[in-house]
């Protein structure tokens, strides 16, 4: 009863109430915040887990761009409905490298943290041009005017070299060579170093993605979706306990 009373003076003092409040946010947020400012990385580091290659930077800015995010989340939740509709739930450091990540609740479609690997390169390309020739209730517009916008990849180093700006890990080589990957991943039957593209970046999806002579932005935007949740191998992962 005695700490009650004391309580009540509180609740009758509207200065003091709102000093104590405040005390306790504050020691709260030092709590909770302090410590942060001693760790170099609150992610953590899962093996395999790369920079995207640069035609896969470029599909993810065409993502962007034609506002796929605003239909299509790429964050699984822990949730068991969720795990067996699209698999393993997504983690940190798989957007590590994103610059903005591609999180989100609204779906009007499902979600693509995993579709890569899930279909072949013309399932996307048909999905692409004419949504409903695939999924006849899509509401999807088309895209069909991706496979006919050629791009040379010119100035990809310098898109790379922006997100080194920021934080990904982009080496001097991987920007020097960033034109010859460009076109390397999407013609393997060229003139390109395709070895030396894969060693930089492995696990990329390499194809004639479109079918089509040169490289385009439905290219583009393919390879990006082929690499989506593939970088991590989840058959021998295992979550750091101590984090």
């Amino acid at each position: 009863m005695a700490f009650l009373d004391k309580h009540a003076i509180l609740e009758r003092s509207p200065t003091l109430l709102l000093t104590f409040s405040l005390l306790t946010v504050t020691v709260g947020g030092i709590v909770e915040i302090a410590p942060l400012f001693w760790l170099e990385n609150t992610i953590e580091e899962v093996e395999g887990v790369r920079p995207y290659s640069p035609l896969e930077l470029t599909g993810r800015d065409i993502y962007i761009r034609e506002g796929c995010y605003v239909c299509h989340s790429q964050m699984i939740r822990p949730m068991r409905d969720e795990v067996e509709r699209y698999g393993h739930y997504s983690l940190a450091a798989e957007s590590m490298y994103d610059h903005p990540h591609q999180w989100g609740s609204k779906r009007t479609g499902p979600d693509l943290a995993r579709v890569g690997g899930r279909y072949s390169d013309g399932w996307h390309l048909d999905h692409l041009m004419d949504p409903q020739s695939v999924v006849p209730e899509s509401i999807m517009p088309k895209y069909a005017f991706l496979a006919s916008t050629k791009i040379d990849g010119e100035y990809v180093g310098e898109l790379m070299s922006t997100h080194r700006f920021v934080g990904v890990p982009y080496t001097d080589q991987q920007i020097e060579a960033a034109y010859e990957d460009f076109q390397a991943q999407a013609d393997p039957d060229g003139d390109f170093d395709v070895d030396g593209m894969e060693e930089r970046y492995p696990g990329a999806a390499i194809s004639n993605f479109d079918g089509q002579p040169g490289v385009t932005e439905m290219d583009a935007l393919i390879a990006y979706l082929q690499i989506l949740g593939t970088m991590v191998d989840f058959s021998t992962f295992t979550p750091d306990a101590s984090r």
